[in-house]
């Protein structure tokens, strides 16, 4: 069991981690050597021998690894990221960058997403330090940089160029899994994530005939590229279940008393109520137009406009999406992916599964563990080239009305003291039998 002291350290590492800034406002702006520094320094009190790798002048990531007690077991892979999204001070209760606790709450950016899985790490990797714990498989530790934008300077680069770090890996698990969802009613789901939808950023791109505001212009590229965004926008995707999703509408539809094999998917959407919000993003494929660019001023029409969509895709569905992209962009409209990651899939049968929902379960014995597939994606996607299959598993237990989902990359992004203590001993106990 996690011992007291990883009990104050979860949060000291937390408020610790807040207070170092790595916001990654993308294009290379970002610098996450100080809170590798920080990460390594910990380790290295645990009897550690961290490595601190970079591509770039301070986009740092940091590797360790924990040899295990059973030297035929694969080694799983534990990794949090250091950098997180920008955000504005102004906006908040709290400056951001504080790492303030009050009230028994830890607030900043980084607070869910996820400084506090590093520091739940870091403590329960000390704690064994000090009990004399080692795990039964090799554990390797990764701290990466770069998740909040391409992952280039992070696990992308420690996949392509340091692949022998991470030999005999054959599980991970990251963020964004084992969190408290209340539905309204007095239940409490942990969702774990085995499965992500791929990722599809695009750039938009309409040519025209450039000329005077004031003249008739049958061919103005703001107007084509408008129409294509409209399209885009307003496209409604058909259902397309992959096992995980599938396993997920299963076990939410037996939680609530609903036979999930003869009601089509929206229906099912709708009789779950609350708890539709962990599926509903995940049945289908999704394209959100975000960002436009055109023109250099108000009489002067422009040659080109140019837009950035977000699009994900689920397993399996990638052709049909770009043949969906291509019919709603038309033939004055040209479209290429300017990031593509692939969708993955974890069984929910595997063993590994059930070793994370019986550590929740011995924390949270009133709670109901499912499996589900995240929206978005992780660094699972560039640790799937080694092989690796990723889980979602960053334990938090919220007390209701503290919308987990709503703090990634929000306003006023805090966690619970007691929320990081959860996760030491759920994190703890998994992680020594895993």
């Amino acid at each position: 069991m996690a011992d007291q002291l990883a009990l104050d350290e979860v949060v000291e590492f937390t408020s610790g981690l807040i207070r170092i800034d790595t916001a990654n406002r993308g294009g290379g702006d970002c610098r996450e050597r100080p809170a590798a520094e920080y990460a390594a320094e910990r380790l290295a009190g645990a009897g550690l021998e961290p490595l601190l790798l970079e591509r770039a002048p301070g986009r740092t990531n940091v590797v360790a690894r924990i040899a295990g007690t059973d030297p035929s077991a694969d080694a799983l892979l534990v990794h949090g990221h250091l950098d997180v999204v920008p955000a504005e001070a102004a906006d908040w209760r709290v400056h951001p960058f504080s790492g303030e606790v009050r009230d028994g709450v830890v607030w900043g950016r980084g607070a869910v997403d996820m400084k506090n899985m590093d520091a739940m790490i870091l403590a329960v990797i000390r704690s064994w330090a000090r009990q004399g714990v080692r795990p039964r498989r090799d554990l390797v530790i990764a701290f990466t940089a770069d998740e909040e934008a391409s992952a280039e300077d992070g696990s992308g680069f420690l996949t392509d160029r340091h692949p022998e770090l991470f030999e005999g890996c054959t599980e991970g698990i990251g963020e964004s899994g084992a969190f408290t969802f209340h539905d309204g009613s007095g239940r409490e789901i942990y969702p774990i994530g085995a499965g992500e939808r791929g990722t599809a950023w695009l750039k938009l791109s309409a040519r025209g005939r450039a000329g005077h505001g004031s003249k008739v212009n049958r061919e103005n590229a703001v107007t084509r590229l408008a129409a294509a965004v409209t399209r885009i926008g307003e496209h409604r995707w058909p259902p397309r279940l992959t096992p995980t999703v599938r396993a997920a509408l299963d076990a939410l539809a037996a939680l609530y008393g609903i036979d999930a094999g003869t009601t089509d998917v929206d229906t099912l959407l709708e009789k779950l109520g609350p708890a539709a919000r962990l599926v509903e993003a995940t049945v289908r494929n999704s394209a959100n137009p975000t960002m436009l660019d055109a023109g250099y001023k108000v009489n002067v029409v422009p040659g080109e406009a140019v837009a950035h969509v977000d699009g994900r895709f689920l397993t399996g569905t990638e052709e049909e999406f770009a043949a969906t992209l291509d019919q709603l962009t038309g033939p004055d409209v040209r479209w290429e992916f300017a990031h593509r990651e692939v969708a993955l899939q974890a069984p929910v049968d595997a063993p590994l599964f059930a070793r994370m929902r019986t550590a929740v379960q011995e924390f949270a014995p009133e709670g109901h563990v499912v499996p589900y597939c995240m929206s978005g994606g992780t660094d699972a996607k560039q640790f799937s080239r080694l092989g690796i299959t990723g889980y979602g598993f960053s334990p938090l237990k919220l007390p209701a009305g503290l919308d987990h989902q709503a703090l990634f990359h929000g306003v006023d992004e805090r966690v619970p003291v007691t929320a990081l203590h959860f996760g030491v001993r759920v994190l703890d106990r998994f992680l020594r039998t895993a």
